[in-house]
């Protein structure tokens, strides 16, 4: 088995435009940078950017993706319900209250490697009854660490302070924290000191001139008025941007060797 593995992480998927950067991208970095997992964000990916169904995920799949996470518009779309009870390759965030529909993670085969990767979501600015993340996590490790040390947290949340304090927390006891949700690439790329590797954003896949993947017209009546006015709309003029990390894991120790951002913008992407 291979004593080193490379991981590509993709940030959220943000409608048309987003998923036709990961087709035509997630391929050719695999190939590149010999990549032996890629996860990606798909909770953006409808042609309205809210949520996505059993087709999206199939679509993403054939592009190389091993699992799809999600985040707080998991729940728009009804027919992924049963997706997300029948399928291992799409979750939902671990710390909704039970009973709600599908798998917080998934435990993957990776060149003979058992790999877990786990979705939660922040409880800082989100309106959504969360259970606590921090508790959430400490009792899903109790059975994960029985599997494997490969362990990968995908923490959907708003705030920055809550995502570098869950990176902090799970140093040394996961293989890596990134964070998603505001399709904004942070720079703050690390491996930690007890080597667990950590962004605070891995950033969206979307129209680069746009707000969050939105049209700018349609968000700006938001913030000048102070109320929801304006109609949400993905933005598909070109130029789009891909976001993400490459990781490389020691699957001795479960510890990360590199963490390197990826940031391509492409003009040539038909919508």
């Amino acid at each position: 088995m291979a004593s080193m593995l490379r991981f590509l992480f993709i940030g959220d998927i943000i409608g048309a435009p987003g998923i036709a950067m990961f087709q035509k991208w997630a391929p050719r970095l695999k190939e590149l940078h010999r990549v032996d997992a890629t996860i990606v964000n798909g909770e953006n990916a409808m042609k309205n950017g809210m949520g996505l169904n059993a087709k999206i995920v199939d679509i993403l799949r054939a592009s190389g993706a091993a699992v799809v996470t999600t985040g707080n518009h998991v729940w728009d779309q009804k027919d992924l319900y049963l997706a997300l009870n029948e399928r291992d390759d799409v979750i939902r965030p671990a710390n909704y209250p039970p009973g709600m529909p599908g798998k917080s993670y998934a435990l993957i085969n990776i060149q003979g490697h058992t790999v877990a990767i786990v979705n939660l979501h922040g409880r800082v600015y989100s309106k959504d009854n969360l259970d606590c993340p921090f508790r959430t996590i400490d009792s899903l490790l109790t059975f994960l660490r029985t599997k494997t040390s490969l362990i990968f947290i995908d923490f959907h949340g708003d705030a920055t302070s809550e995502k570098r304090a869950m990176g902090m927390y799970l140093d040394g006891r996961v293989s890596g924290v990134y964070g998603t949700h505001t399709h904004i690439q942070t720079a703050d790329e690390m491996i930690q000191q007890q080597g667990t590797s950590y962004v605070t954003d891995l950033g969206g896949c979307g129209a680069l001139h746009s707000v969050l993947g939105m049209q700018f017209d349609g968000m700006l009546p938001n913030f000048l008025q102070h109320r929801k006015m304006g109609k949400f709309v993905v933005e598909e003029r070109p130029p789009f941007v891909l976001s993400g990390v490459l990781v490389e894991i020691d699957t001795q120790t479960g510890k990360s060797l590199k963490i390197e951002r990826v940031r391509i913008v492409d003009d040539e992407i038909q919508v």
